[in-house]
């Protein structure tokens, strides 16, 4: 530090002030203190006796020291340090604040009259509290705690946003004050916030505009360039020209849906429905109902009105099974049927009702595999798998992830009102290099997740739930810092509450290994609702 203090320093000064202690005769009898000795030796010889003999390096007497020659040096360089000091404070622009250890105020700096309207005559002398409320002041957990604050966000009044850095001020292990330095930036804010709403509406214009374009393309939604992917979707636009059942094949979070939503909407007219039903999250025994729907009063508890199934709604459109492997084997025989006549009947009912529809069936599971194991009947497999989509998994075209990354930064951070507009180039390496078992899917959930722990606007690599000790932070660390940025951050309640359930499913479905049926037991709800909330949070 340039205002170090050395015995040295001490006699230069006291030669400087004119001092007439280096001529003076040096008795035996004087004490001596080498020059290399420290100041608090130096002051700690002269209290026990004067004057004191300083020897140089070659161990001669350099000169003969008073307390009154040291008393006379020490206020010397006082002065100039407190002259170096105020120059420092006078030159900045920037707000600096300092307050000692009672929050009495001692330094006020042109550029804090400029930010906050307090005049230096006003403020200098009184307590900080006289002029700020406490809960707003980061000074105070500086001084209070010894928390050090750095380019932290901080908002004292409605009207200003500024941005801080906050540190105690140590001697001898104690803190004697704090120093704040804070720099305006309102105008950015405004300025960012202005454009986070002007790209929102644009945003809200485009997809405005795209209901209206007719030439809209239906696989627009399938973001990625890999040619596995589009070889994927040049096999599906084929497919839009016959009304042909078709079997979409991939792993969990592939986006299997998005495929045969665009199927749907290439070859069907634009008010044809779509009907998705997810065969594994309905329970057997509702399974015909859902399918079929009920005349009034078919069964106990039935709707007076009866209700139409999930086949009859899907009339002049598409009926989308999800998860076929997951549909019960008397159901399987049921469908068949249906798909070979193309009617049936409701539950209760004496009419038969014909249909035209086509079937998009889609798993995960092998059903060449379940049709051996007698899980799966072969003549609806036949029937089925007319034609086969095979999405890839994620992991083989990695390539994507950049466009897929993008395009869910930019919805969820316009849901979420937070203007990032990318991924620092530690966080894209950390994605591009992982494995995604959970494909698109985990994929979209890992953005949410970072864009939903970047209150301050920075996403950072330690957030990445995937990151391993080895190339991140301590996992300790790293937990104890989101605790800390989930703690000072609010969220509105819905979001809060979603956050919650997702933990409480998370931890139910490890505990049971992912047995669900297991895990909606233990939860005391449905496997429906089990299957309806994780759809809903995003779990797969």
């Amino acid at each position: 530090m340039a205002f170090s203090l050395t015995i040295d320093k001490i006699l230069k000064e006291a030669l400087k002030n004119g001092s007439n202690s280096l001529h003076e005769a040096v008795e035996p009898s004087y004490k001596t203190v080498h020059i290399n000795d420290s100041v608090e030796t130096l002051i700690q010889s002269l209290q026990e006796s004067e004057p004191i003999v300083i020897v140089n390096q070659q161990q001669q007497p350099a000169a003969v020291l008073t307390a009154s020659d040291m008393i006379q040096t020490l206020y010397s360089l006082y002065r100039q340090l407190r002259a170096f000091y105020n120059t420092v404070t006078q030159t900045t622009d920037s707000s600096v604040t300092v307050i000692d250890e009672n929050e009495v105020v001692q330094t006020w700096t042109e550029g804090a009259e400029k930010i906050f309207s307090i005049k230096q005559s006003e403020i200098l002398g009184r307590k900080i509290t006289d002029f700020f409320d406490t809960d707003k002041l980061e000074l105070l957990k500086s001084l209070y705690k010894g928390k050090s604050i750095t380019h932290h966000q901080h908002q004292p009044r409605s009207d200003l946003f500024v941005l801080i850095n906050s540190n105690p001020v140590f001697c001898d292990r104690k803190i004697i004050g704090a120093v704040v330095s804070e720099m305006d930036v309102t105008s950015q804010v405004m300025l960012n916030e202005k454009l986070f709403n002007m790209s929102t509406e644009v945003h809200r214009l485009e997809q405005e505009v795209a209901k209206y374009r007719k030439t809209r393309d239906p696989f627009s939604p399938i973001k990625g360039k890999s040619t596995s992917l589009q070889q994927t979707v040049e096999l599906a636009r084929k497919v839009c020209t016959v009304k042909s059942t078709v079997l979409i094949l991939g792993e969990s979070g592939v986006g299997k849906e998005v495929f045969a939503k665009a199927i749907h909407e290439a070859s069907e007219p634009e008010d044809a429905p779509f009907i998705s039903v997810n065969c594994g999250a309905i329970p057997e025994s509702l399974f015909e109902s859902e399918m079929f729907g009920y005349e009034k009063g078919a069964f106990s508890g039935a709707n007076q009105k009866g209700k139409k199934g999930k086949v009859e709604l899907a009339r002049g459109g598409t009926l989308f099974l999800d998860e076929i492997g997951e549909m019960p084997l008397d159901m399987q025989v049921k469908l068949l049927r249906v798909l070979q006549e193309q009617k049936f009947y409701r539950i209760g009912g004496e009419k038969e009702i014909d249909i035209d529809f086509r079937i998009i069936a889609a798993t995960n599971r092998d059903l060449a595999e379940l049709v051996r194991e007698g899980k799966f009947r072969d003549d609806l497999f036949y029937r089925l798998n007319v034609v086969s989509i095979q999405i890839p998994p994620l992991r083989e075209r990695k390539e994507d992830i950049i466009e897929l990354t993008s395009h869910f930064l930019q919805e969820l951070s316009i849901r979420y009102e937070r203007p990032i507009q990318k991924f620092p180039a530690d966080v894209m390496h950390a994605m591009l290099h992982y494995d995604w078992p959970g494909n698109i899917r985990e994929l979209r959930n890992v953005v949410e997740r970072l864009v939903v722990f970047s209150a301050d606007g920075l996403i950072k690599k330690e957030y990445l739930p995937f990151v391993s000790n080895a190339s991140a932070i301590n996992p300790a660390h790293q937990t104890m810092e989101i605790q800390k940025d989930e703690e000072e951050t609010v969220l509105p309640l819905q979001e809060e509450m979603d956050s919650y359930e997702r933990k409480v499913l998370e931890r139910a479905l490890r505990i049971t290994d992912g047995n669900k049926a297991q895990c909606a037991k233990q939860l005391g709800i449905t496997r429906a609702t089990l299957y309806n909330r994780m759809k809903r949070l995003g779990l797969s």
